[in-house]
């Protein structure tokens, strides 16, 4: 890991500055303490960075859980009370560490995989817009086609055009073009280029900026449209941000019911952004899924007992990270160091950054993400792939994370369930034989029941004085439901003076009286 220093410690400072509105905002939106979101992104960068197997992902609080937490606190009647909730979550996602429930991460199709990644990216690109011009009504972080504010993705962008911030609106522009000429000319000018990182130069521009824009009318920025973390004014108001778990809650079924929906969820978005950054890794990392459940297990009742927000692997933090060019989990590690250093030494410096500069920074993650390109790209590739691909991004883009997943998911399964049906078999009609039809059918080298439908259909078409050769020698998985069509078939075959010869590893038989007898020794096996 400390071979790789010098790519990990100017990424780690990217990943920073990306998750620092994102903890504060994810808390806001999720109706808890400001500092429980910085705790979950310390604990997800320094617990889980070190525990995980993952080389580039990051974690943090997750804006997915956001609405879960909102109603949850409310629902168990105080933040102490839905604590107990975030430990017995962890508890849970260790088991299904320990039950290699991982391995559920691997049967999400890559179209759905790609189309999160840039439905991600769209949704960042959308919602920073109006942080970007100084209209900050949503909490960073916010991801939901319906906002808090009542407003939607699309009326907020409409709306910015009546609460444009001048001065956030100047520097937002300023750090952008900062941003795009650092990774654009000057990275490729000098290595110095390479270790100060652009978002940290625009960070610096920015601060420098609101302090002496301060006194002047129209560039001011007000703090309500700068970073706003908690300032404690001496050690024992530092210690007094924890919150700590209320135990005698936890024989209440509603706390479970929370419990193991925050570990469901939360192990679902972890496993699909280990999916996710293993795609994006330049260098083809292949994360170990069970250990990143115990991982993020261990982190989720850290956070908990401390009071912390429920942790994911998060893909936002975790792309700023290879496009920063992070190469080892000590980015990950670094940059939760930074925000624990931070907010303990220089939170009052932190709290002169504009809201629009950290905008300007994710506008370029979500593009790097979502590139034109990959659209292109994806509907080359044809209908199965392009279908799922386009449903995913409209689903996250149109309701939240995981209902555009399901969507995709979902069309992907009835793309699977549709080839399924056209390559159960292959057909092939040749000339007359003895004054029947001689048909050949060759069985695909697994035929499950969810060909049926197809394998029925020919059979049944098949007309009246046909000869069909029925070639199973391929064949190495035969579901029973297909065995007893077969059976019933022979039945009607005689009827309809239809001959069947079957072909098979263990010799060729003509008209088998029950195809059931001649599989029942290897029942289900060709």
């Amino acid at each position: 890991m400390f071979k790789t220093l010098k790519n990990d410690i100017p990424a780690s400072i990217v990943v920073f500055f990306v998750a620092l509105p994102l903890c504060l905002g994810i808390a806001l939106a999720s109706g808890a303490p400001l500092f429980s979101g910085l705790i979950a992104g310390i604990i997800g960068g320094i617990v889980v960075g070190s525990l995980s197997g993952s080389k580039i992902g990051v974690s943090g609080p997750a804006a997915g859980l956001a609405a879960i937490v909102l109603t949850a606190i409310g629902t168990l009647g105080g933040y102490e009370n839905f604590l107990v909730a975030v430990v017995l979550g962890g508890i849970i996602q260790l088991l299904f560490g320990v039950l290699k429930a991982g391995i559920i991460g691997y049967y999400f199709p890559s179209s759905v995989i790609k189309g999160m990644l840039t439905g991600i990216g769209i949704i960042i690109i959308l919602k920073q817009i109006p942080h970007f011009f100084g209209y900050d009504a949503e909490p960073e972080g916010a991801s939901s086609f319906m906002e808090m504010s009542g407003e939607n993705t699309f009326s907020a962008l409409w709306n910015i055009f009546d609460n444009i911030i001048v001065g956030s609106m100047v520097i937002g522009f300023i750090s952008l073009g900062i941003l795009l000429l650092w990774s654009n000319v000057l990275v490729k000018k000098g290595k110095i280029f390479e270790i100060v990182q652009g978002p940290l130069v625009a960070v610096v521009v920015g601060i420098i900026f609101y302090v002496i824009t301060q006194s002047n009318e129209s560039l001011a920025i007000a703090q309500s449209h700068l970073v706003s973390v908690p300032v404690p004014d001496d050690f024992d108001s530092f210690i007094g941000q924890f919150s700590f778990p209320n135990f005698a809650e936890i024989t209440n079924p509603e706390v479970w019911v929370v419990a193991f929906t925050i570990a469901l969820v939360a192990s679902l978005e972890t496993l699909l952004c280990v999916e996710a950054t293993d795609k994006l890794d330049p260098d083809k990392n292949v994360t170990p899924t069970n250990r990143e459940l115990l991982a993020q297990g261990t982190g989720n009742v850290i956070s908990g007992l401390i009071g912390g927000l429920p942790i994911t692997q998060v893909i936002v933090r975790s792309s700023a990270n290879i496009q920063s060019g992070g190469k080892s989990k000590m980015s990950a590690i670094i940059h939760g160091f930074l925000l624990l250093i931070s907010v303990i030494l220089i939170p009052r410096l932190l709290n002169m950054i504009p809201l629009s500069v950290l905008a300007a920074v994710l506008l370029i993650v979500g593009y790097k993400l979502a590139k034109p390109s990959l659209f292109k790209k994806m509907y080359d590739l044809g209908w199965k792939q392009s279908v799922p691909f386009f449903v995913t991004v409209l689903g996250i883009v149109f309701t939240d994370l995981l209902v555009g997943i399901g969507l995709g998911l979902a069309v992907g399964i009835v793309v699977i369930l549709i080839k399924s049906y056209q390559n159960s078999h292959f057909l092939h009609i040749e000339d007359k034989s003895n004054g029947k039809h001689k048909i050949k059918m060759t069985l695909a080298e697994e035929v499950t029941f969810f060909n049926k439908g197809a394998i029925l259909k020919e059979l049944e078409s098949l007309p009246r004085d046909t000869f069909l050769e029925l070639d199973v020698r391929e064949t190495r998985y035969l579901d029973n439901d297909i065995i007893e069509i077969l059976d019933d078939f022979a039945f009607k075959a005689k009827e309809r003076n239809i001959d069947i010869k079957l072909i098979s590893e263990r010799g060729t038989i003509e008209n088998p009286d029950s195809f059931i007898e001649f599989f029942k020794l290897r029942p289900k096996t060709a």
